[in-house]
């Protein structure tokens, strides 16, 4: 991700699918570590230390102010950074009240719509059925607190479907991870009144500071650009197919590093998600060939 050809060279030798598992091992350990950050600080607050952070490390390693940025390139780039941004916001908001393996199945709701667009066929939309199946079974039985969080996730799944739809037309522009850096940095200024409020206190505090900064490289830095070179090498769908990787790497992290055991319910509205990815695998070409 140092944009030296080496690092480049490196990574086309290295399968798309072994890259993507390592980013979301990454991902996940990063929200785990937010959630300990919660304690101390808002989920808000958390959430704009993650990407500005993040976007700031990009921004500084790949000296992206030298590149010549067109006006269109800024503004998908914007866009971009927009929605993800807003995506950080809303799933920090939802794991501050419910499991993080829940949380990220019920945000499936968002790549899965996108294979529906793109495809419209009896299989991708019975793949639909099952996703809201899942996350009925859990959400729908859960505490109130819980619900609110569903709730949270399915804004961020919202907002999922946006970063996927135009994290492709920045990885295929050209503009690939000078993109997510300076994105990250103009999302991060759009959800700043949002997470202001604790961010004197850490500024303050060099160890939660620190936390936010760490969280952002585990969460962002890591995955995203692992992100925008895998999606320069496989078709929207195809990429949609291996974020079925991503409950599970969650819930298993949340239960190691968390200690949030799921129940039997919970884990059958995973499992109902997961294959809801998997059945919907045969929209790949179509899919990278109808959604702009």
């Amino acid at each position: 991700m140092s944009g030296t050809g080496g690092g480049r060279s490196w990574a086309r030798r290295v399968s798309p699918e072994a890259l993507f598992a390592v980013g979301a091992v990454s991902q996940y350990l990063g929200a785990a570590t937010a959630v300990e950050l919660f304690d101390e600080l808002s989920p808000m607050t958390v959430a704009l230390l993650r990407v500005a952070g993040a976007g700031a490390v990009l921004v500084v390693l790949r000296r992206s102010w030298r590149r010549h940025w067109s006006r269109i390139e800024l503004a998908w780039t914007a866009a971009f950074g927009v929605a993800l941004a807003s995506m950080n916001l809303f799933f920090y908001l939802a794991i501050a009240r419910g499991p993080l393996g829940n949380s990220v199945a019920i945000e499936f709701i968002g790549p899965i719509a996108v294979a529906v667009i793109g495809t419209r066929t009896a299989r991708s939309t019975s793949a639909l059925v099952l996703a809201v199946a899942g996350v009925v079974t859990l959400a729908g039985f859960a505490a109130p607190e819980a619900q609110l969080g569903a709730l949270f996730s399915l804004i961020a799944g919202a907002l999922w479907a946006g970063y996927i739809v135009l994290g492709h037309r920045v990885a295929r522009s050209g503009m690939a991870v000078d993109g997510l850096g300076v994105g990250m940095l103009i999302g991060a200024v759009v959800i700043s009144p949002a997470g202001a409020g604790d961010l004197g206190s850490a500024l303050g505090a060099p160890l939660l500071l620190a936390g936010g900064v760490a969280a952002g490289v585990l969460s962002n830095v890591i995955p995203y650009g692992i992100d925008q070179l895998v999606m320069q090498r496989l078709a929207r769908a195809r990429f949609a197919l291996l974020q079925a990787l991503l409950p599970v790497a969650a819930t298993l992290i949340g239960l190691v590093w968390l200690s949030q055991v799921p129940s039997v319910r919970e884990v059958a509205g995973i499992v109902a998600v997961v294959a809801a990815i998997v059945i919907n695998r045969e929209s790949d070409q179509m899919l990278g060939d109808v959604v702009p």
